[in-house]
């Protein structure tokens, strides 16, 4: 039987994070190089993890350039979590909108903000040029597909395959730059990297699901998830890992010759039930008392 808990400590995890593959340092290059050639910035995070898939640093040194966070994928976040963080954020006195990118609405109230964002700042000119960027899998290509209309990106299921920087015209007066996703160069704690893992941010072949996978499935039962409850079939949550895996895997055909568990596609089923938001809608991070948004 496989390692239901795979003991690796912080430090070998975070080992692994600490990179940037050479197209993301050349991405923050470019990126740092572009940002005076466009009139705001839309940097795109994960509603789930709102600070955590932030990368503000990246274009900060940008000095006054205006910017708008984009919290994506609030169809798989908590709604009571995603009003916490929207109070919080107007204490921060922030710029931001909370969407789902799939929603018409949502993209045309992007299109507003940005208006009522330059506006305030005398913007004259006929044309807006706005730099799209975020961590991977946050859904940048998604927005810039839906604010053009077409499928002017290509959205890969693969974390970080936008490998150079595009323009993309939307309409007659919208010009999109689209950049890379783009790590941070440094995570420093365990259940950080867990997160982003979870949701995709970090790839399945540097935290490999047979972390992600139970990580996820120990956030659930702490959470006494309803929602995982009902979809899996559990008479209870008073259980543990290898009784949710079991269970999952009689109930998914996830059998071995001899009586055993195909573990891995245990894990794989996992992950996609989660990310489909199958499991629910949840949020790994909530808002802390002082810090701004970095």
């Amino acid at each position: 039987m496989t390692n239901l808990t795979p003991e690796h400590n912080e430090n070998e995890i975070l080992d692994r994070l600490n990179w940037l593959p050479g197209h993301m340092i050349l991405a923050k290059k470019e990126i740092k190089k572009s940002i005076n050639l466009v009139d705001i910035i839309i940097e795109v995070r994960d509603a789930r993890v709102p600070l955590v898939s932030g990368n503000k640093a990246i274009y900060e040194s940008g000095g006054t350039k205006p910017y708008l966070i984009v919290f994506n994928k609030t169809n798989l976040a908590d709604p009571k979590a995603i009003k916490l963080w929207q109070e919080w954020l107007k204490k921060q006195k922030e710029s931001f909108i909370f969407i789902n990118a799939m929603d018409k609405g949502s993209i045309k109230t992007i299109i507003k903000r940005i208006k009522e964002i330059l506006s305030k700042r005398n913007f004259s000119k006929k044309e807006m040029s706005v730099m799209i960027l975020g961590l991977p899998n946050t859904g940048k290509s998604t927005i810039i597909n839906k604010l053009s209309g077409r499928n002017a990106t290509k959205a890969a299921s693969t974390p970080g395959q936008t490998k150079i920087k595009l323009w993309v015209k939307a309409d007659k007066d919208l010009r999109i730059l689209d950049t890379p996703g783009v790590m941070p160069p440094v995570i420093h704690k365990q259940v950080h990297s867990m997160w982003l893992s979870a949701v995709h941010a970090i790839p399945d072949h540097i935290i490999t699901p047979e972390y992600s996978a139970p990580f996820i499935v120990e956030f659930l039962l702490r959470a006494k998830s309803k929602t995982f409850q009902d979809f899996y079939k559990f008479e209870s949550l008073d259980i543990d890992l290898e009784t949710v895996l079991e269970h999952i895997g009689k109930r998914r055909g996830c059998l071995i010759s001899g009586g055993g568990f195909d573990y891995e596609y245990i894990y794989k089923i996992i992950l996609t039930d989660f990310r489909k938001g199958s499991l629910g809608l949840i949020n790994f991070e909530l808002p802390p008392l002082n810090l701004r948004v970095d």
